[in-house]
């Protein structure tokens, strides 16, 4: 099948990134798979619109062994990061866990190398080892969304926006999943303009390039795109103000509504009250920080506005039909 025709915005030749650039990812056991085909892929798809390979890619693990995908496929590397050659940009991929083999020596690698100071990614929870090596100090960062609560929670300066991506000067991260093409896209973007970038996206039939301003999911559904905007907006807000919950007052004023336009919105919408979806939001915080934490459950319990344990406890058994102290005895 001959190469689509390819008009980059700015002329491939002459250009100042014309000899190529090369992409290390640093998988640990348990990576998601997901997550590096799609970011590997979207390199690949730009090579073959540009009809050459000016995106590279390789592979390291702590000690150059093979590593297990969360799938459970066994993935070739590369190279070890002591013999790791330079590149532009080092991804982390993490995926189910990020206890693993061969830890101290990523975490010492990630330091060297932002020491020095280089480029470094994470896709989906690789954040998680970014900040642990105190990379992500001073960064704006994100992570996917099930994590995010408890990365709040264990590095509470660092600024985890909850966006799709972020890029701030030599620090890229991506939630991982879809999200990977949409940050590579915006490096592919970045190098040779919109029309290879949309030229990439087609191939993969992703129908929008999300930008570094789109919020992941922040509610119950997964996706409030084609809903209203400004009930998109009162959600943003309520996901934004979980510890201090807002008044309904308040919420509505944001919107430039009354309560009772914004009762019928959400009735329209999400056939729910507003009050009732506040309520999930809260409890389905509470639940990743039982999960992901070591948090006291009082300490939950307040962290996501609930000023009773006997309230927050019987709040918690409703929704989820289990008490907060089943939740955080059960491994996930």
């Amino acid at each position: 099948m001959p190469n689509p025709t390819i008009s980059p915005e700015r002329p491939v030749t002459n250009d100042p990134v014309q000899g190529g650039r090369q992409f290390a990812f640093l998988l640990v056991d348990k990576f998601s798979m997901f997550s590096l085909a799609a970011a590997i892929d979207t390199f690949r798809s730009a090579n073959r619109l540009l009809g050459r390979d000016f995106y590279g890619w390789t592979t390291v693990s702590a000690d150059g062994d093979p590593v297990m995908a969360s799938n459970g496929l066994p993935l070739k590397i590369d190279y070890s990061v002591a013999d790791m050659p330079p590149v532009d940009i080092l991804f982390v991929s993490v995926g189910l866990t990020t206890e693993f083999p061969g830890k101290s020596k990523v975490l010492a690698a990630l330091r060297s190398w932002g020491r020095r100071g280089n480029a470094l990614g994470a896709l989906s929870v690789g954040s998680y080892l970014l900040a642990e090596a105190g990379q992500l100090d001073g960064y704006r960062c994100t992570i996917h969304w099930e994590n995010r609560a408890g990365f709040m929670e264990r590095f509470p300066d660092i600024n985890c926006t909850g966006n799709v991506f972020e890029i701030d000067r030599k620090r890229y991260t991506c939630a991982g999943g879809t999200t990977s093409i949409d940050l590579m896209l915006e490096i592919v973007r970045g190098d040779f303009g919109s029309n290879l970038a949309n030229g990439v996206a087609n191939q993969f039939q992703h129908e929008r390039i999300r930008s570094a301003g789109d919020r992941q999911r922040v509610g119950p559904e997964r996706d409030l795109t084609g809903k209203s905007e400004k009930l998109r907006r009162i959600v943003e807000l309520m996901a934004d103000h979980l510890d201090e919950p807002l008044s309904a007052v308040q919420l509505a004023k944001s919107a430039g509504l009354s309560v009772r336009q914004v009762e019928r919105l959400f009735l329209r919408h999400l056939n729910v009250t507003p009050g009732r979806y506040y309520m999930r939001l809260r409890l389905e915080r509470a639940r990743e920080l039982l999960r992901q934490t070591n948090m006291p459950i009082l300490d939950v319990a307040i962290a996501t506005g609930f000023t009773s344990h006997s309230y927050f406890a019987q709040s918690y058994r409703l929704q989820f039909g289990r008490p907060p102290s089943e939740e955080r005895r059960t491994t996930y």
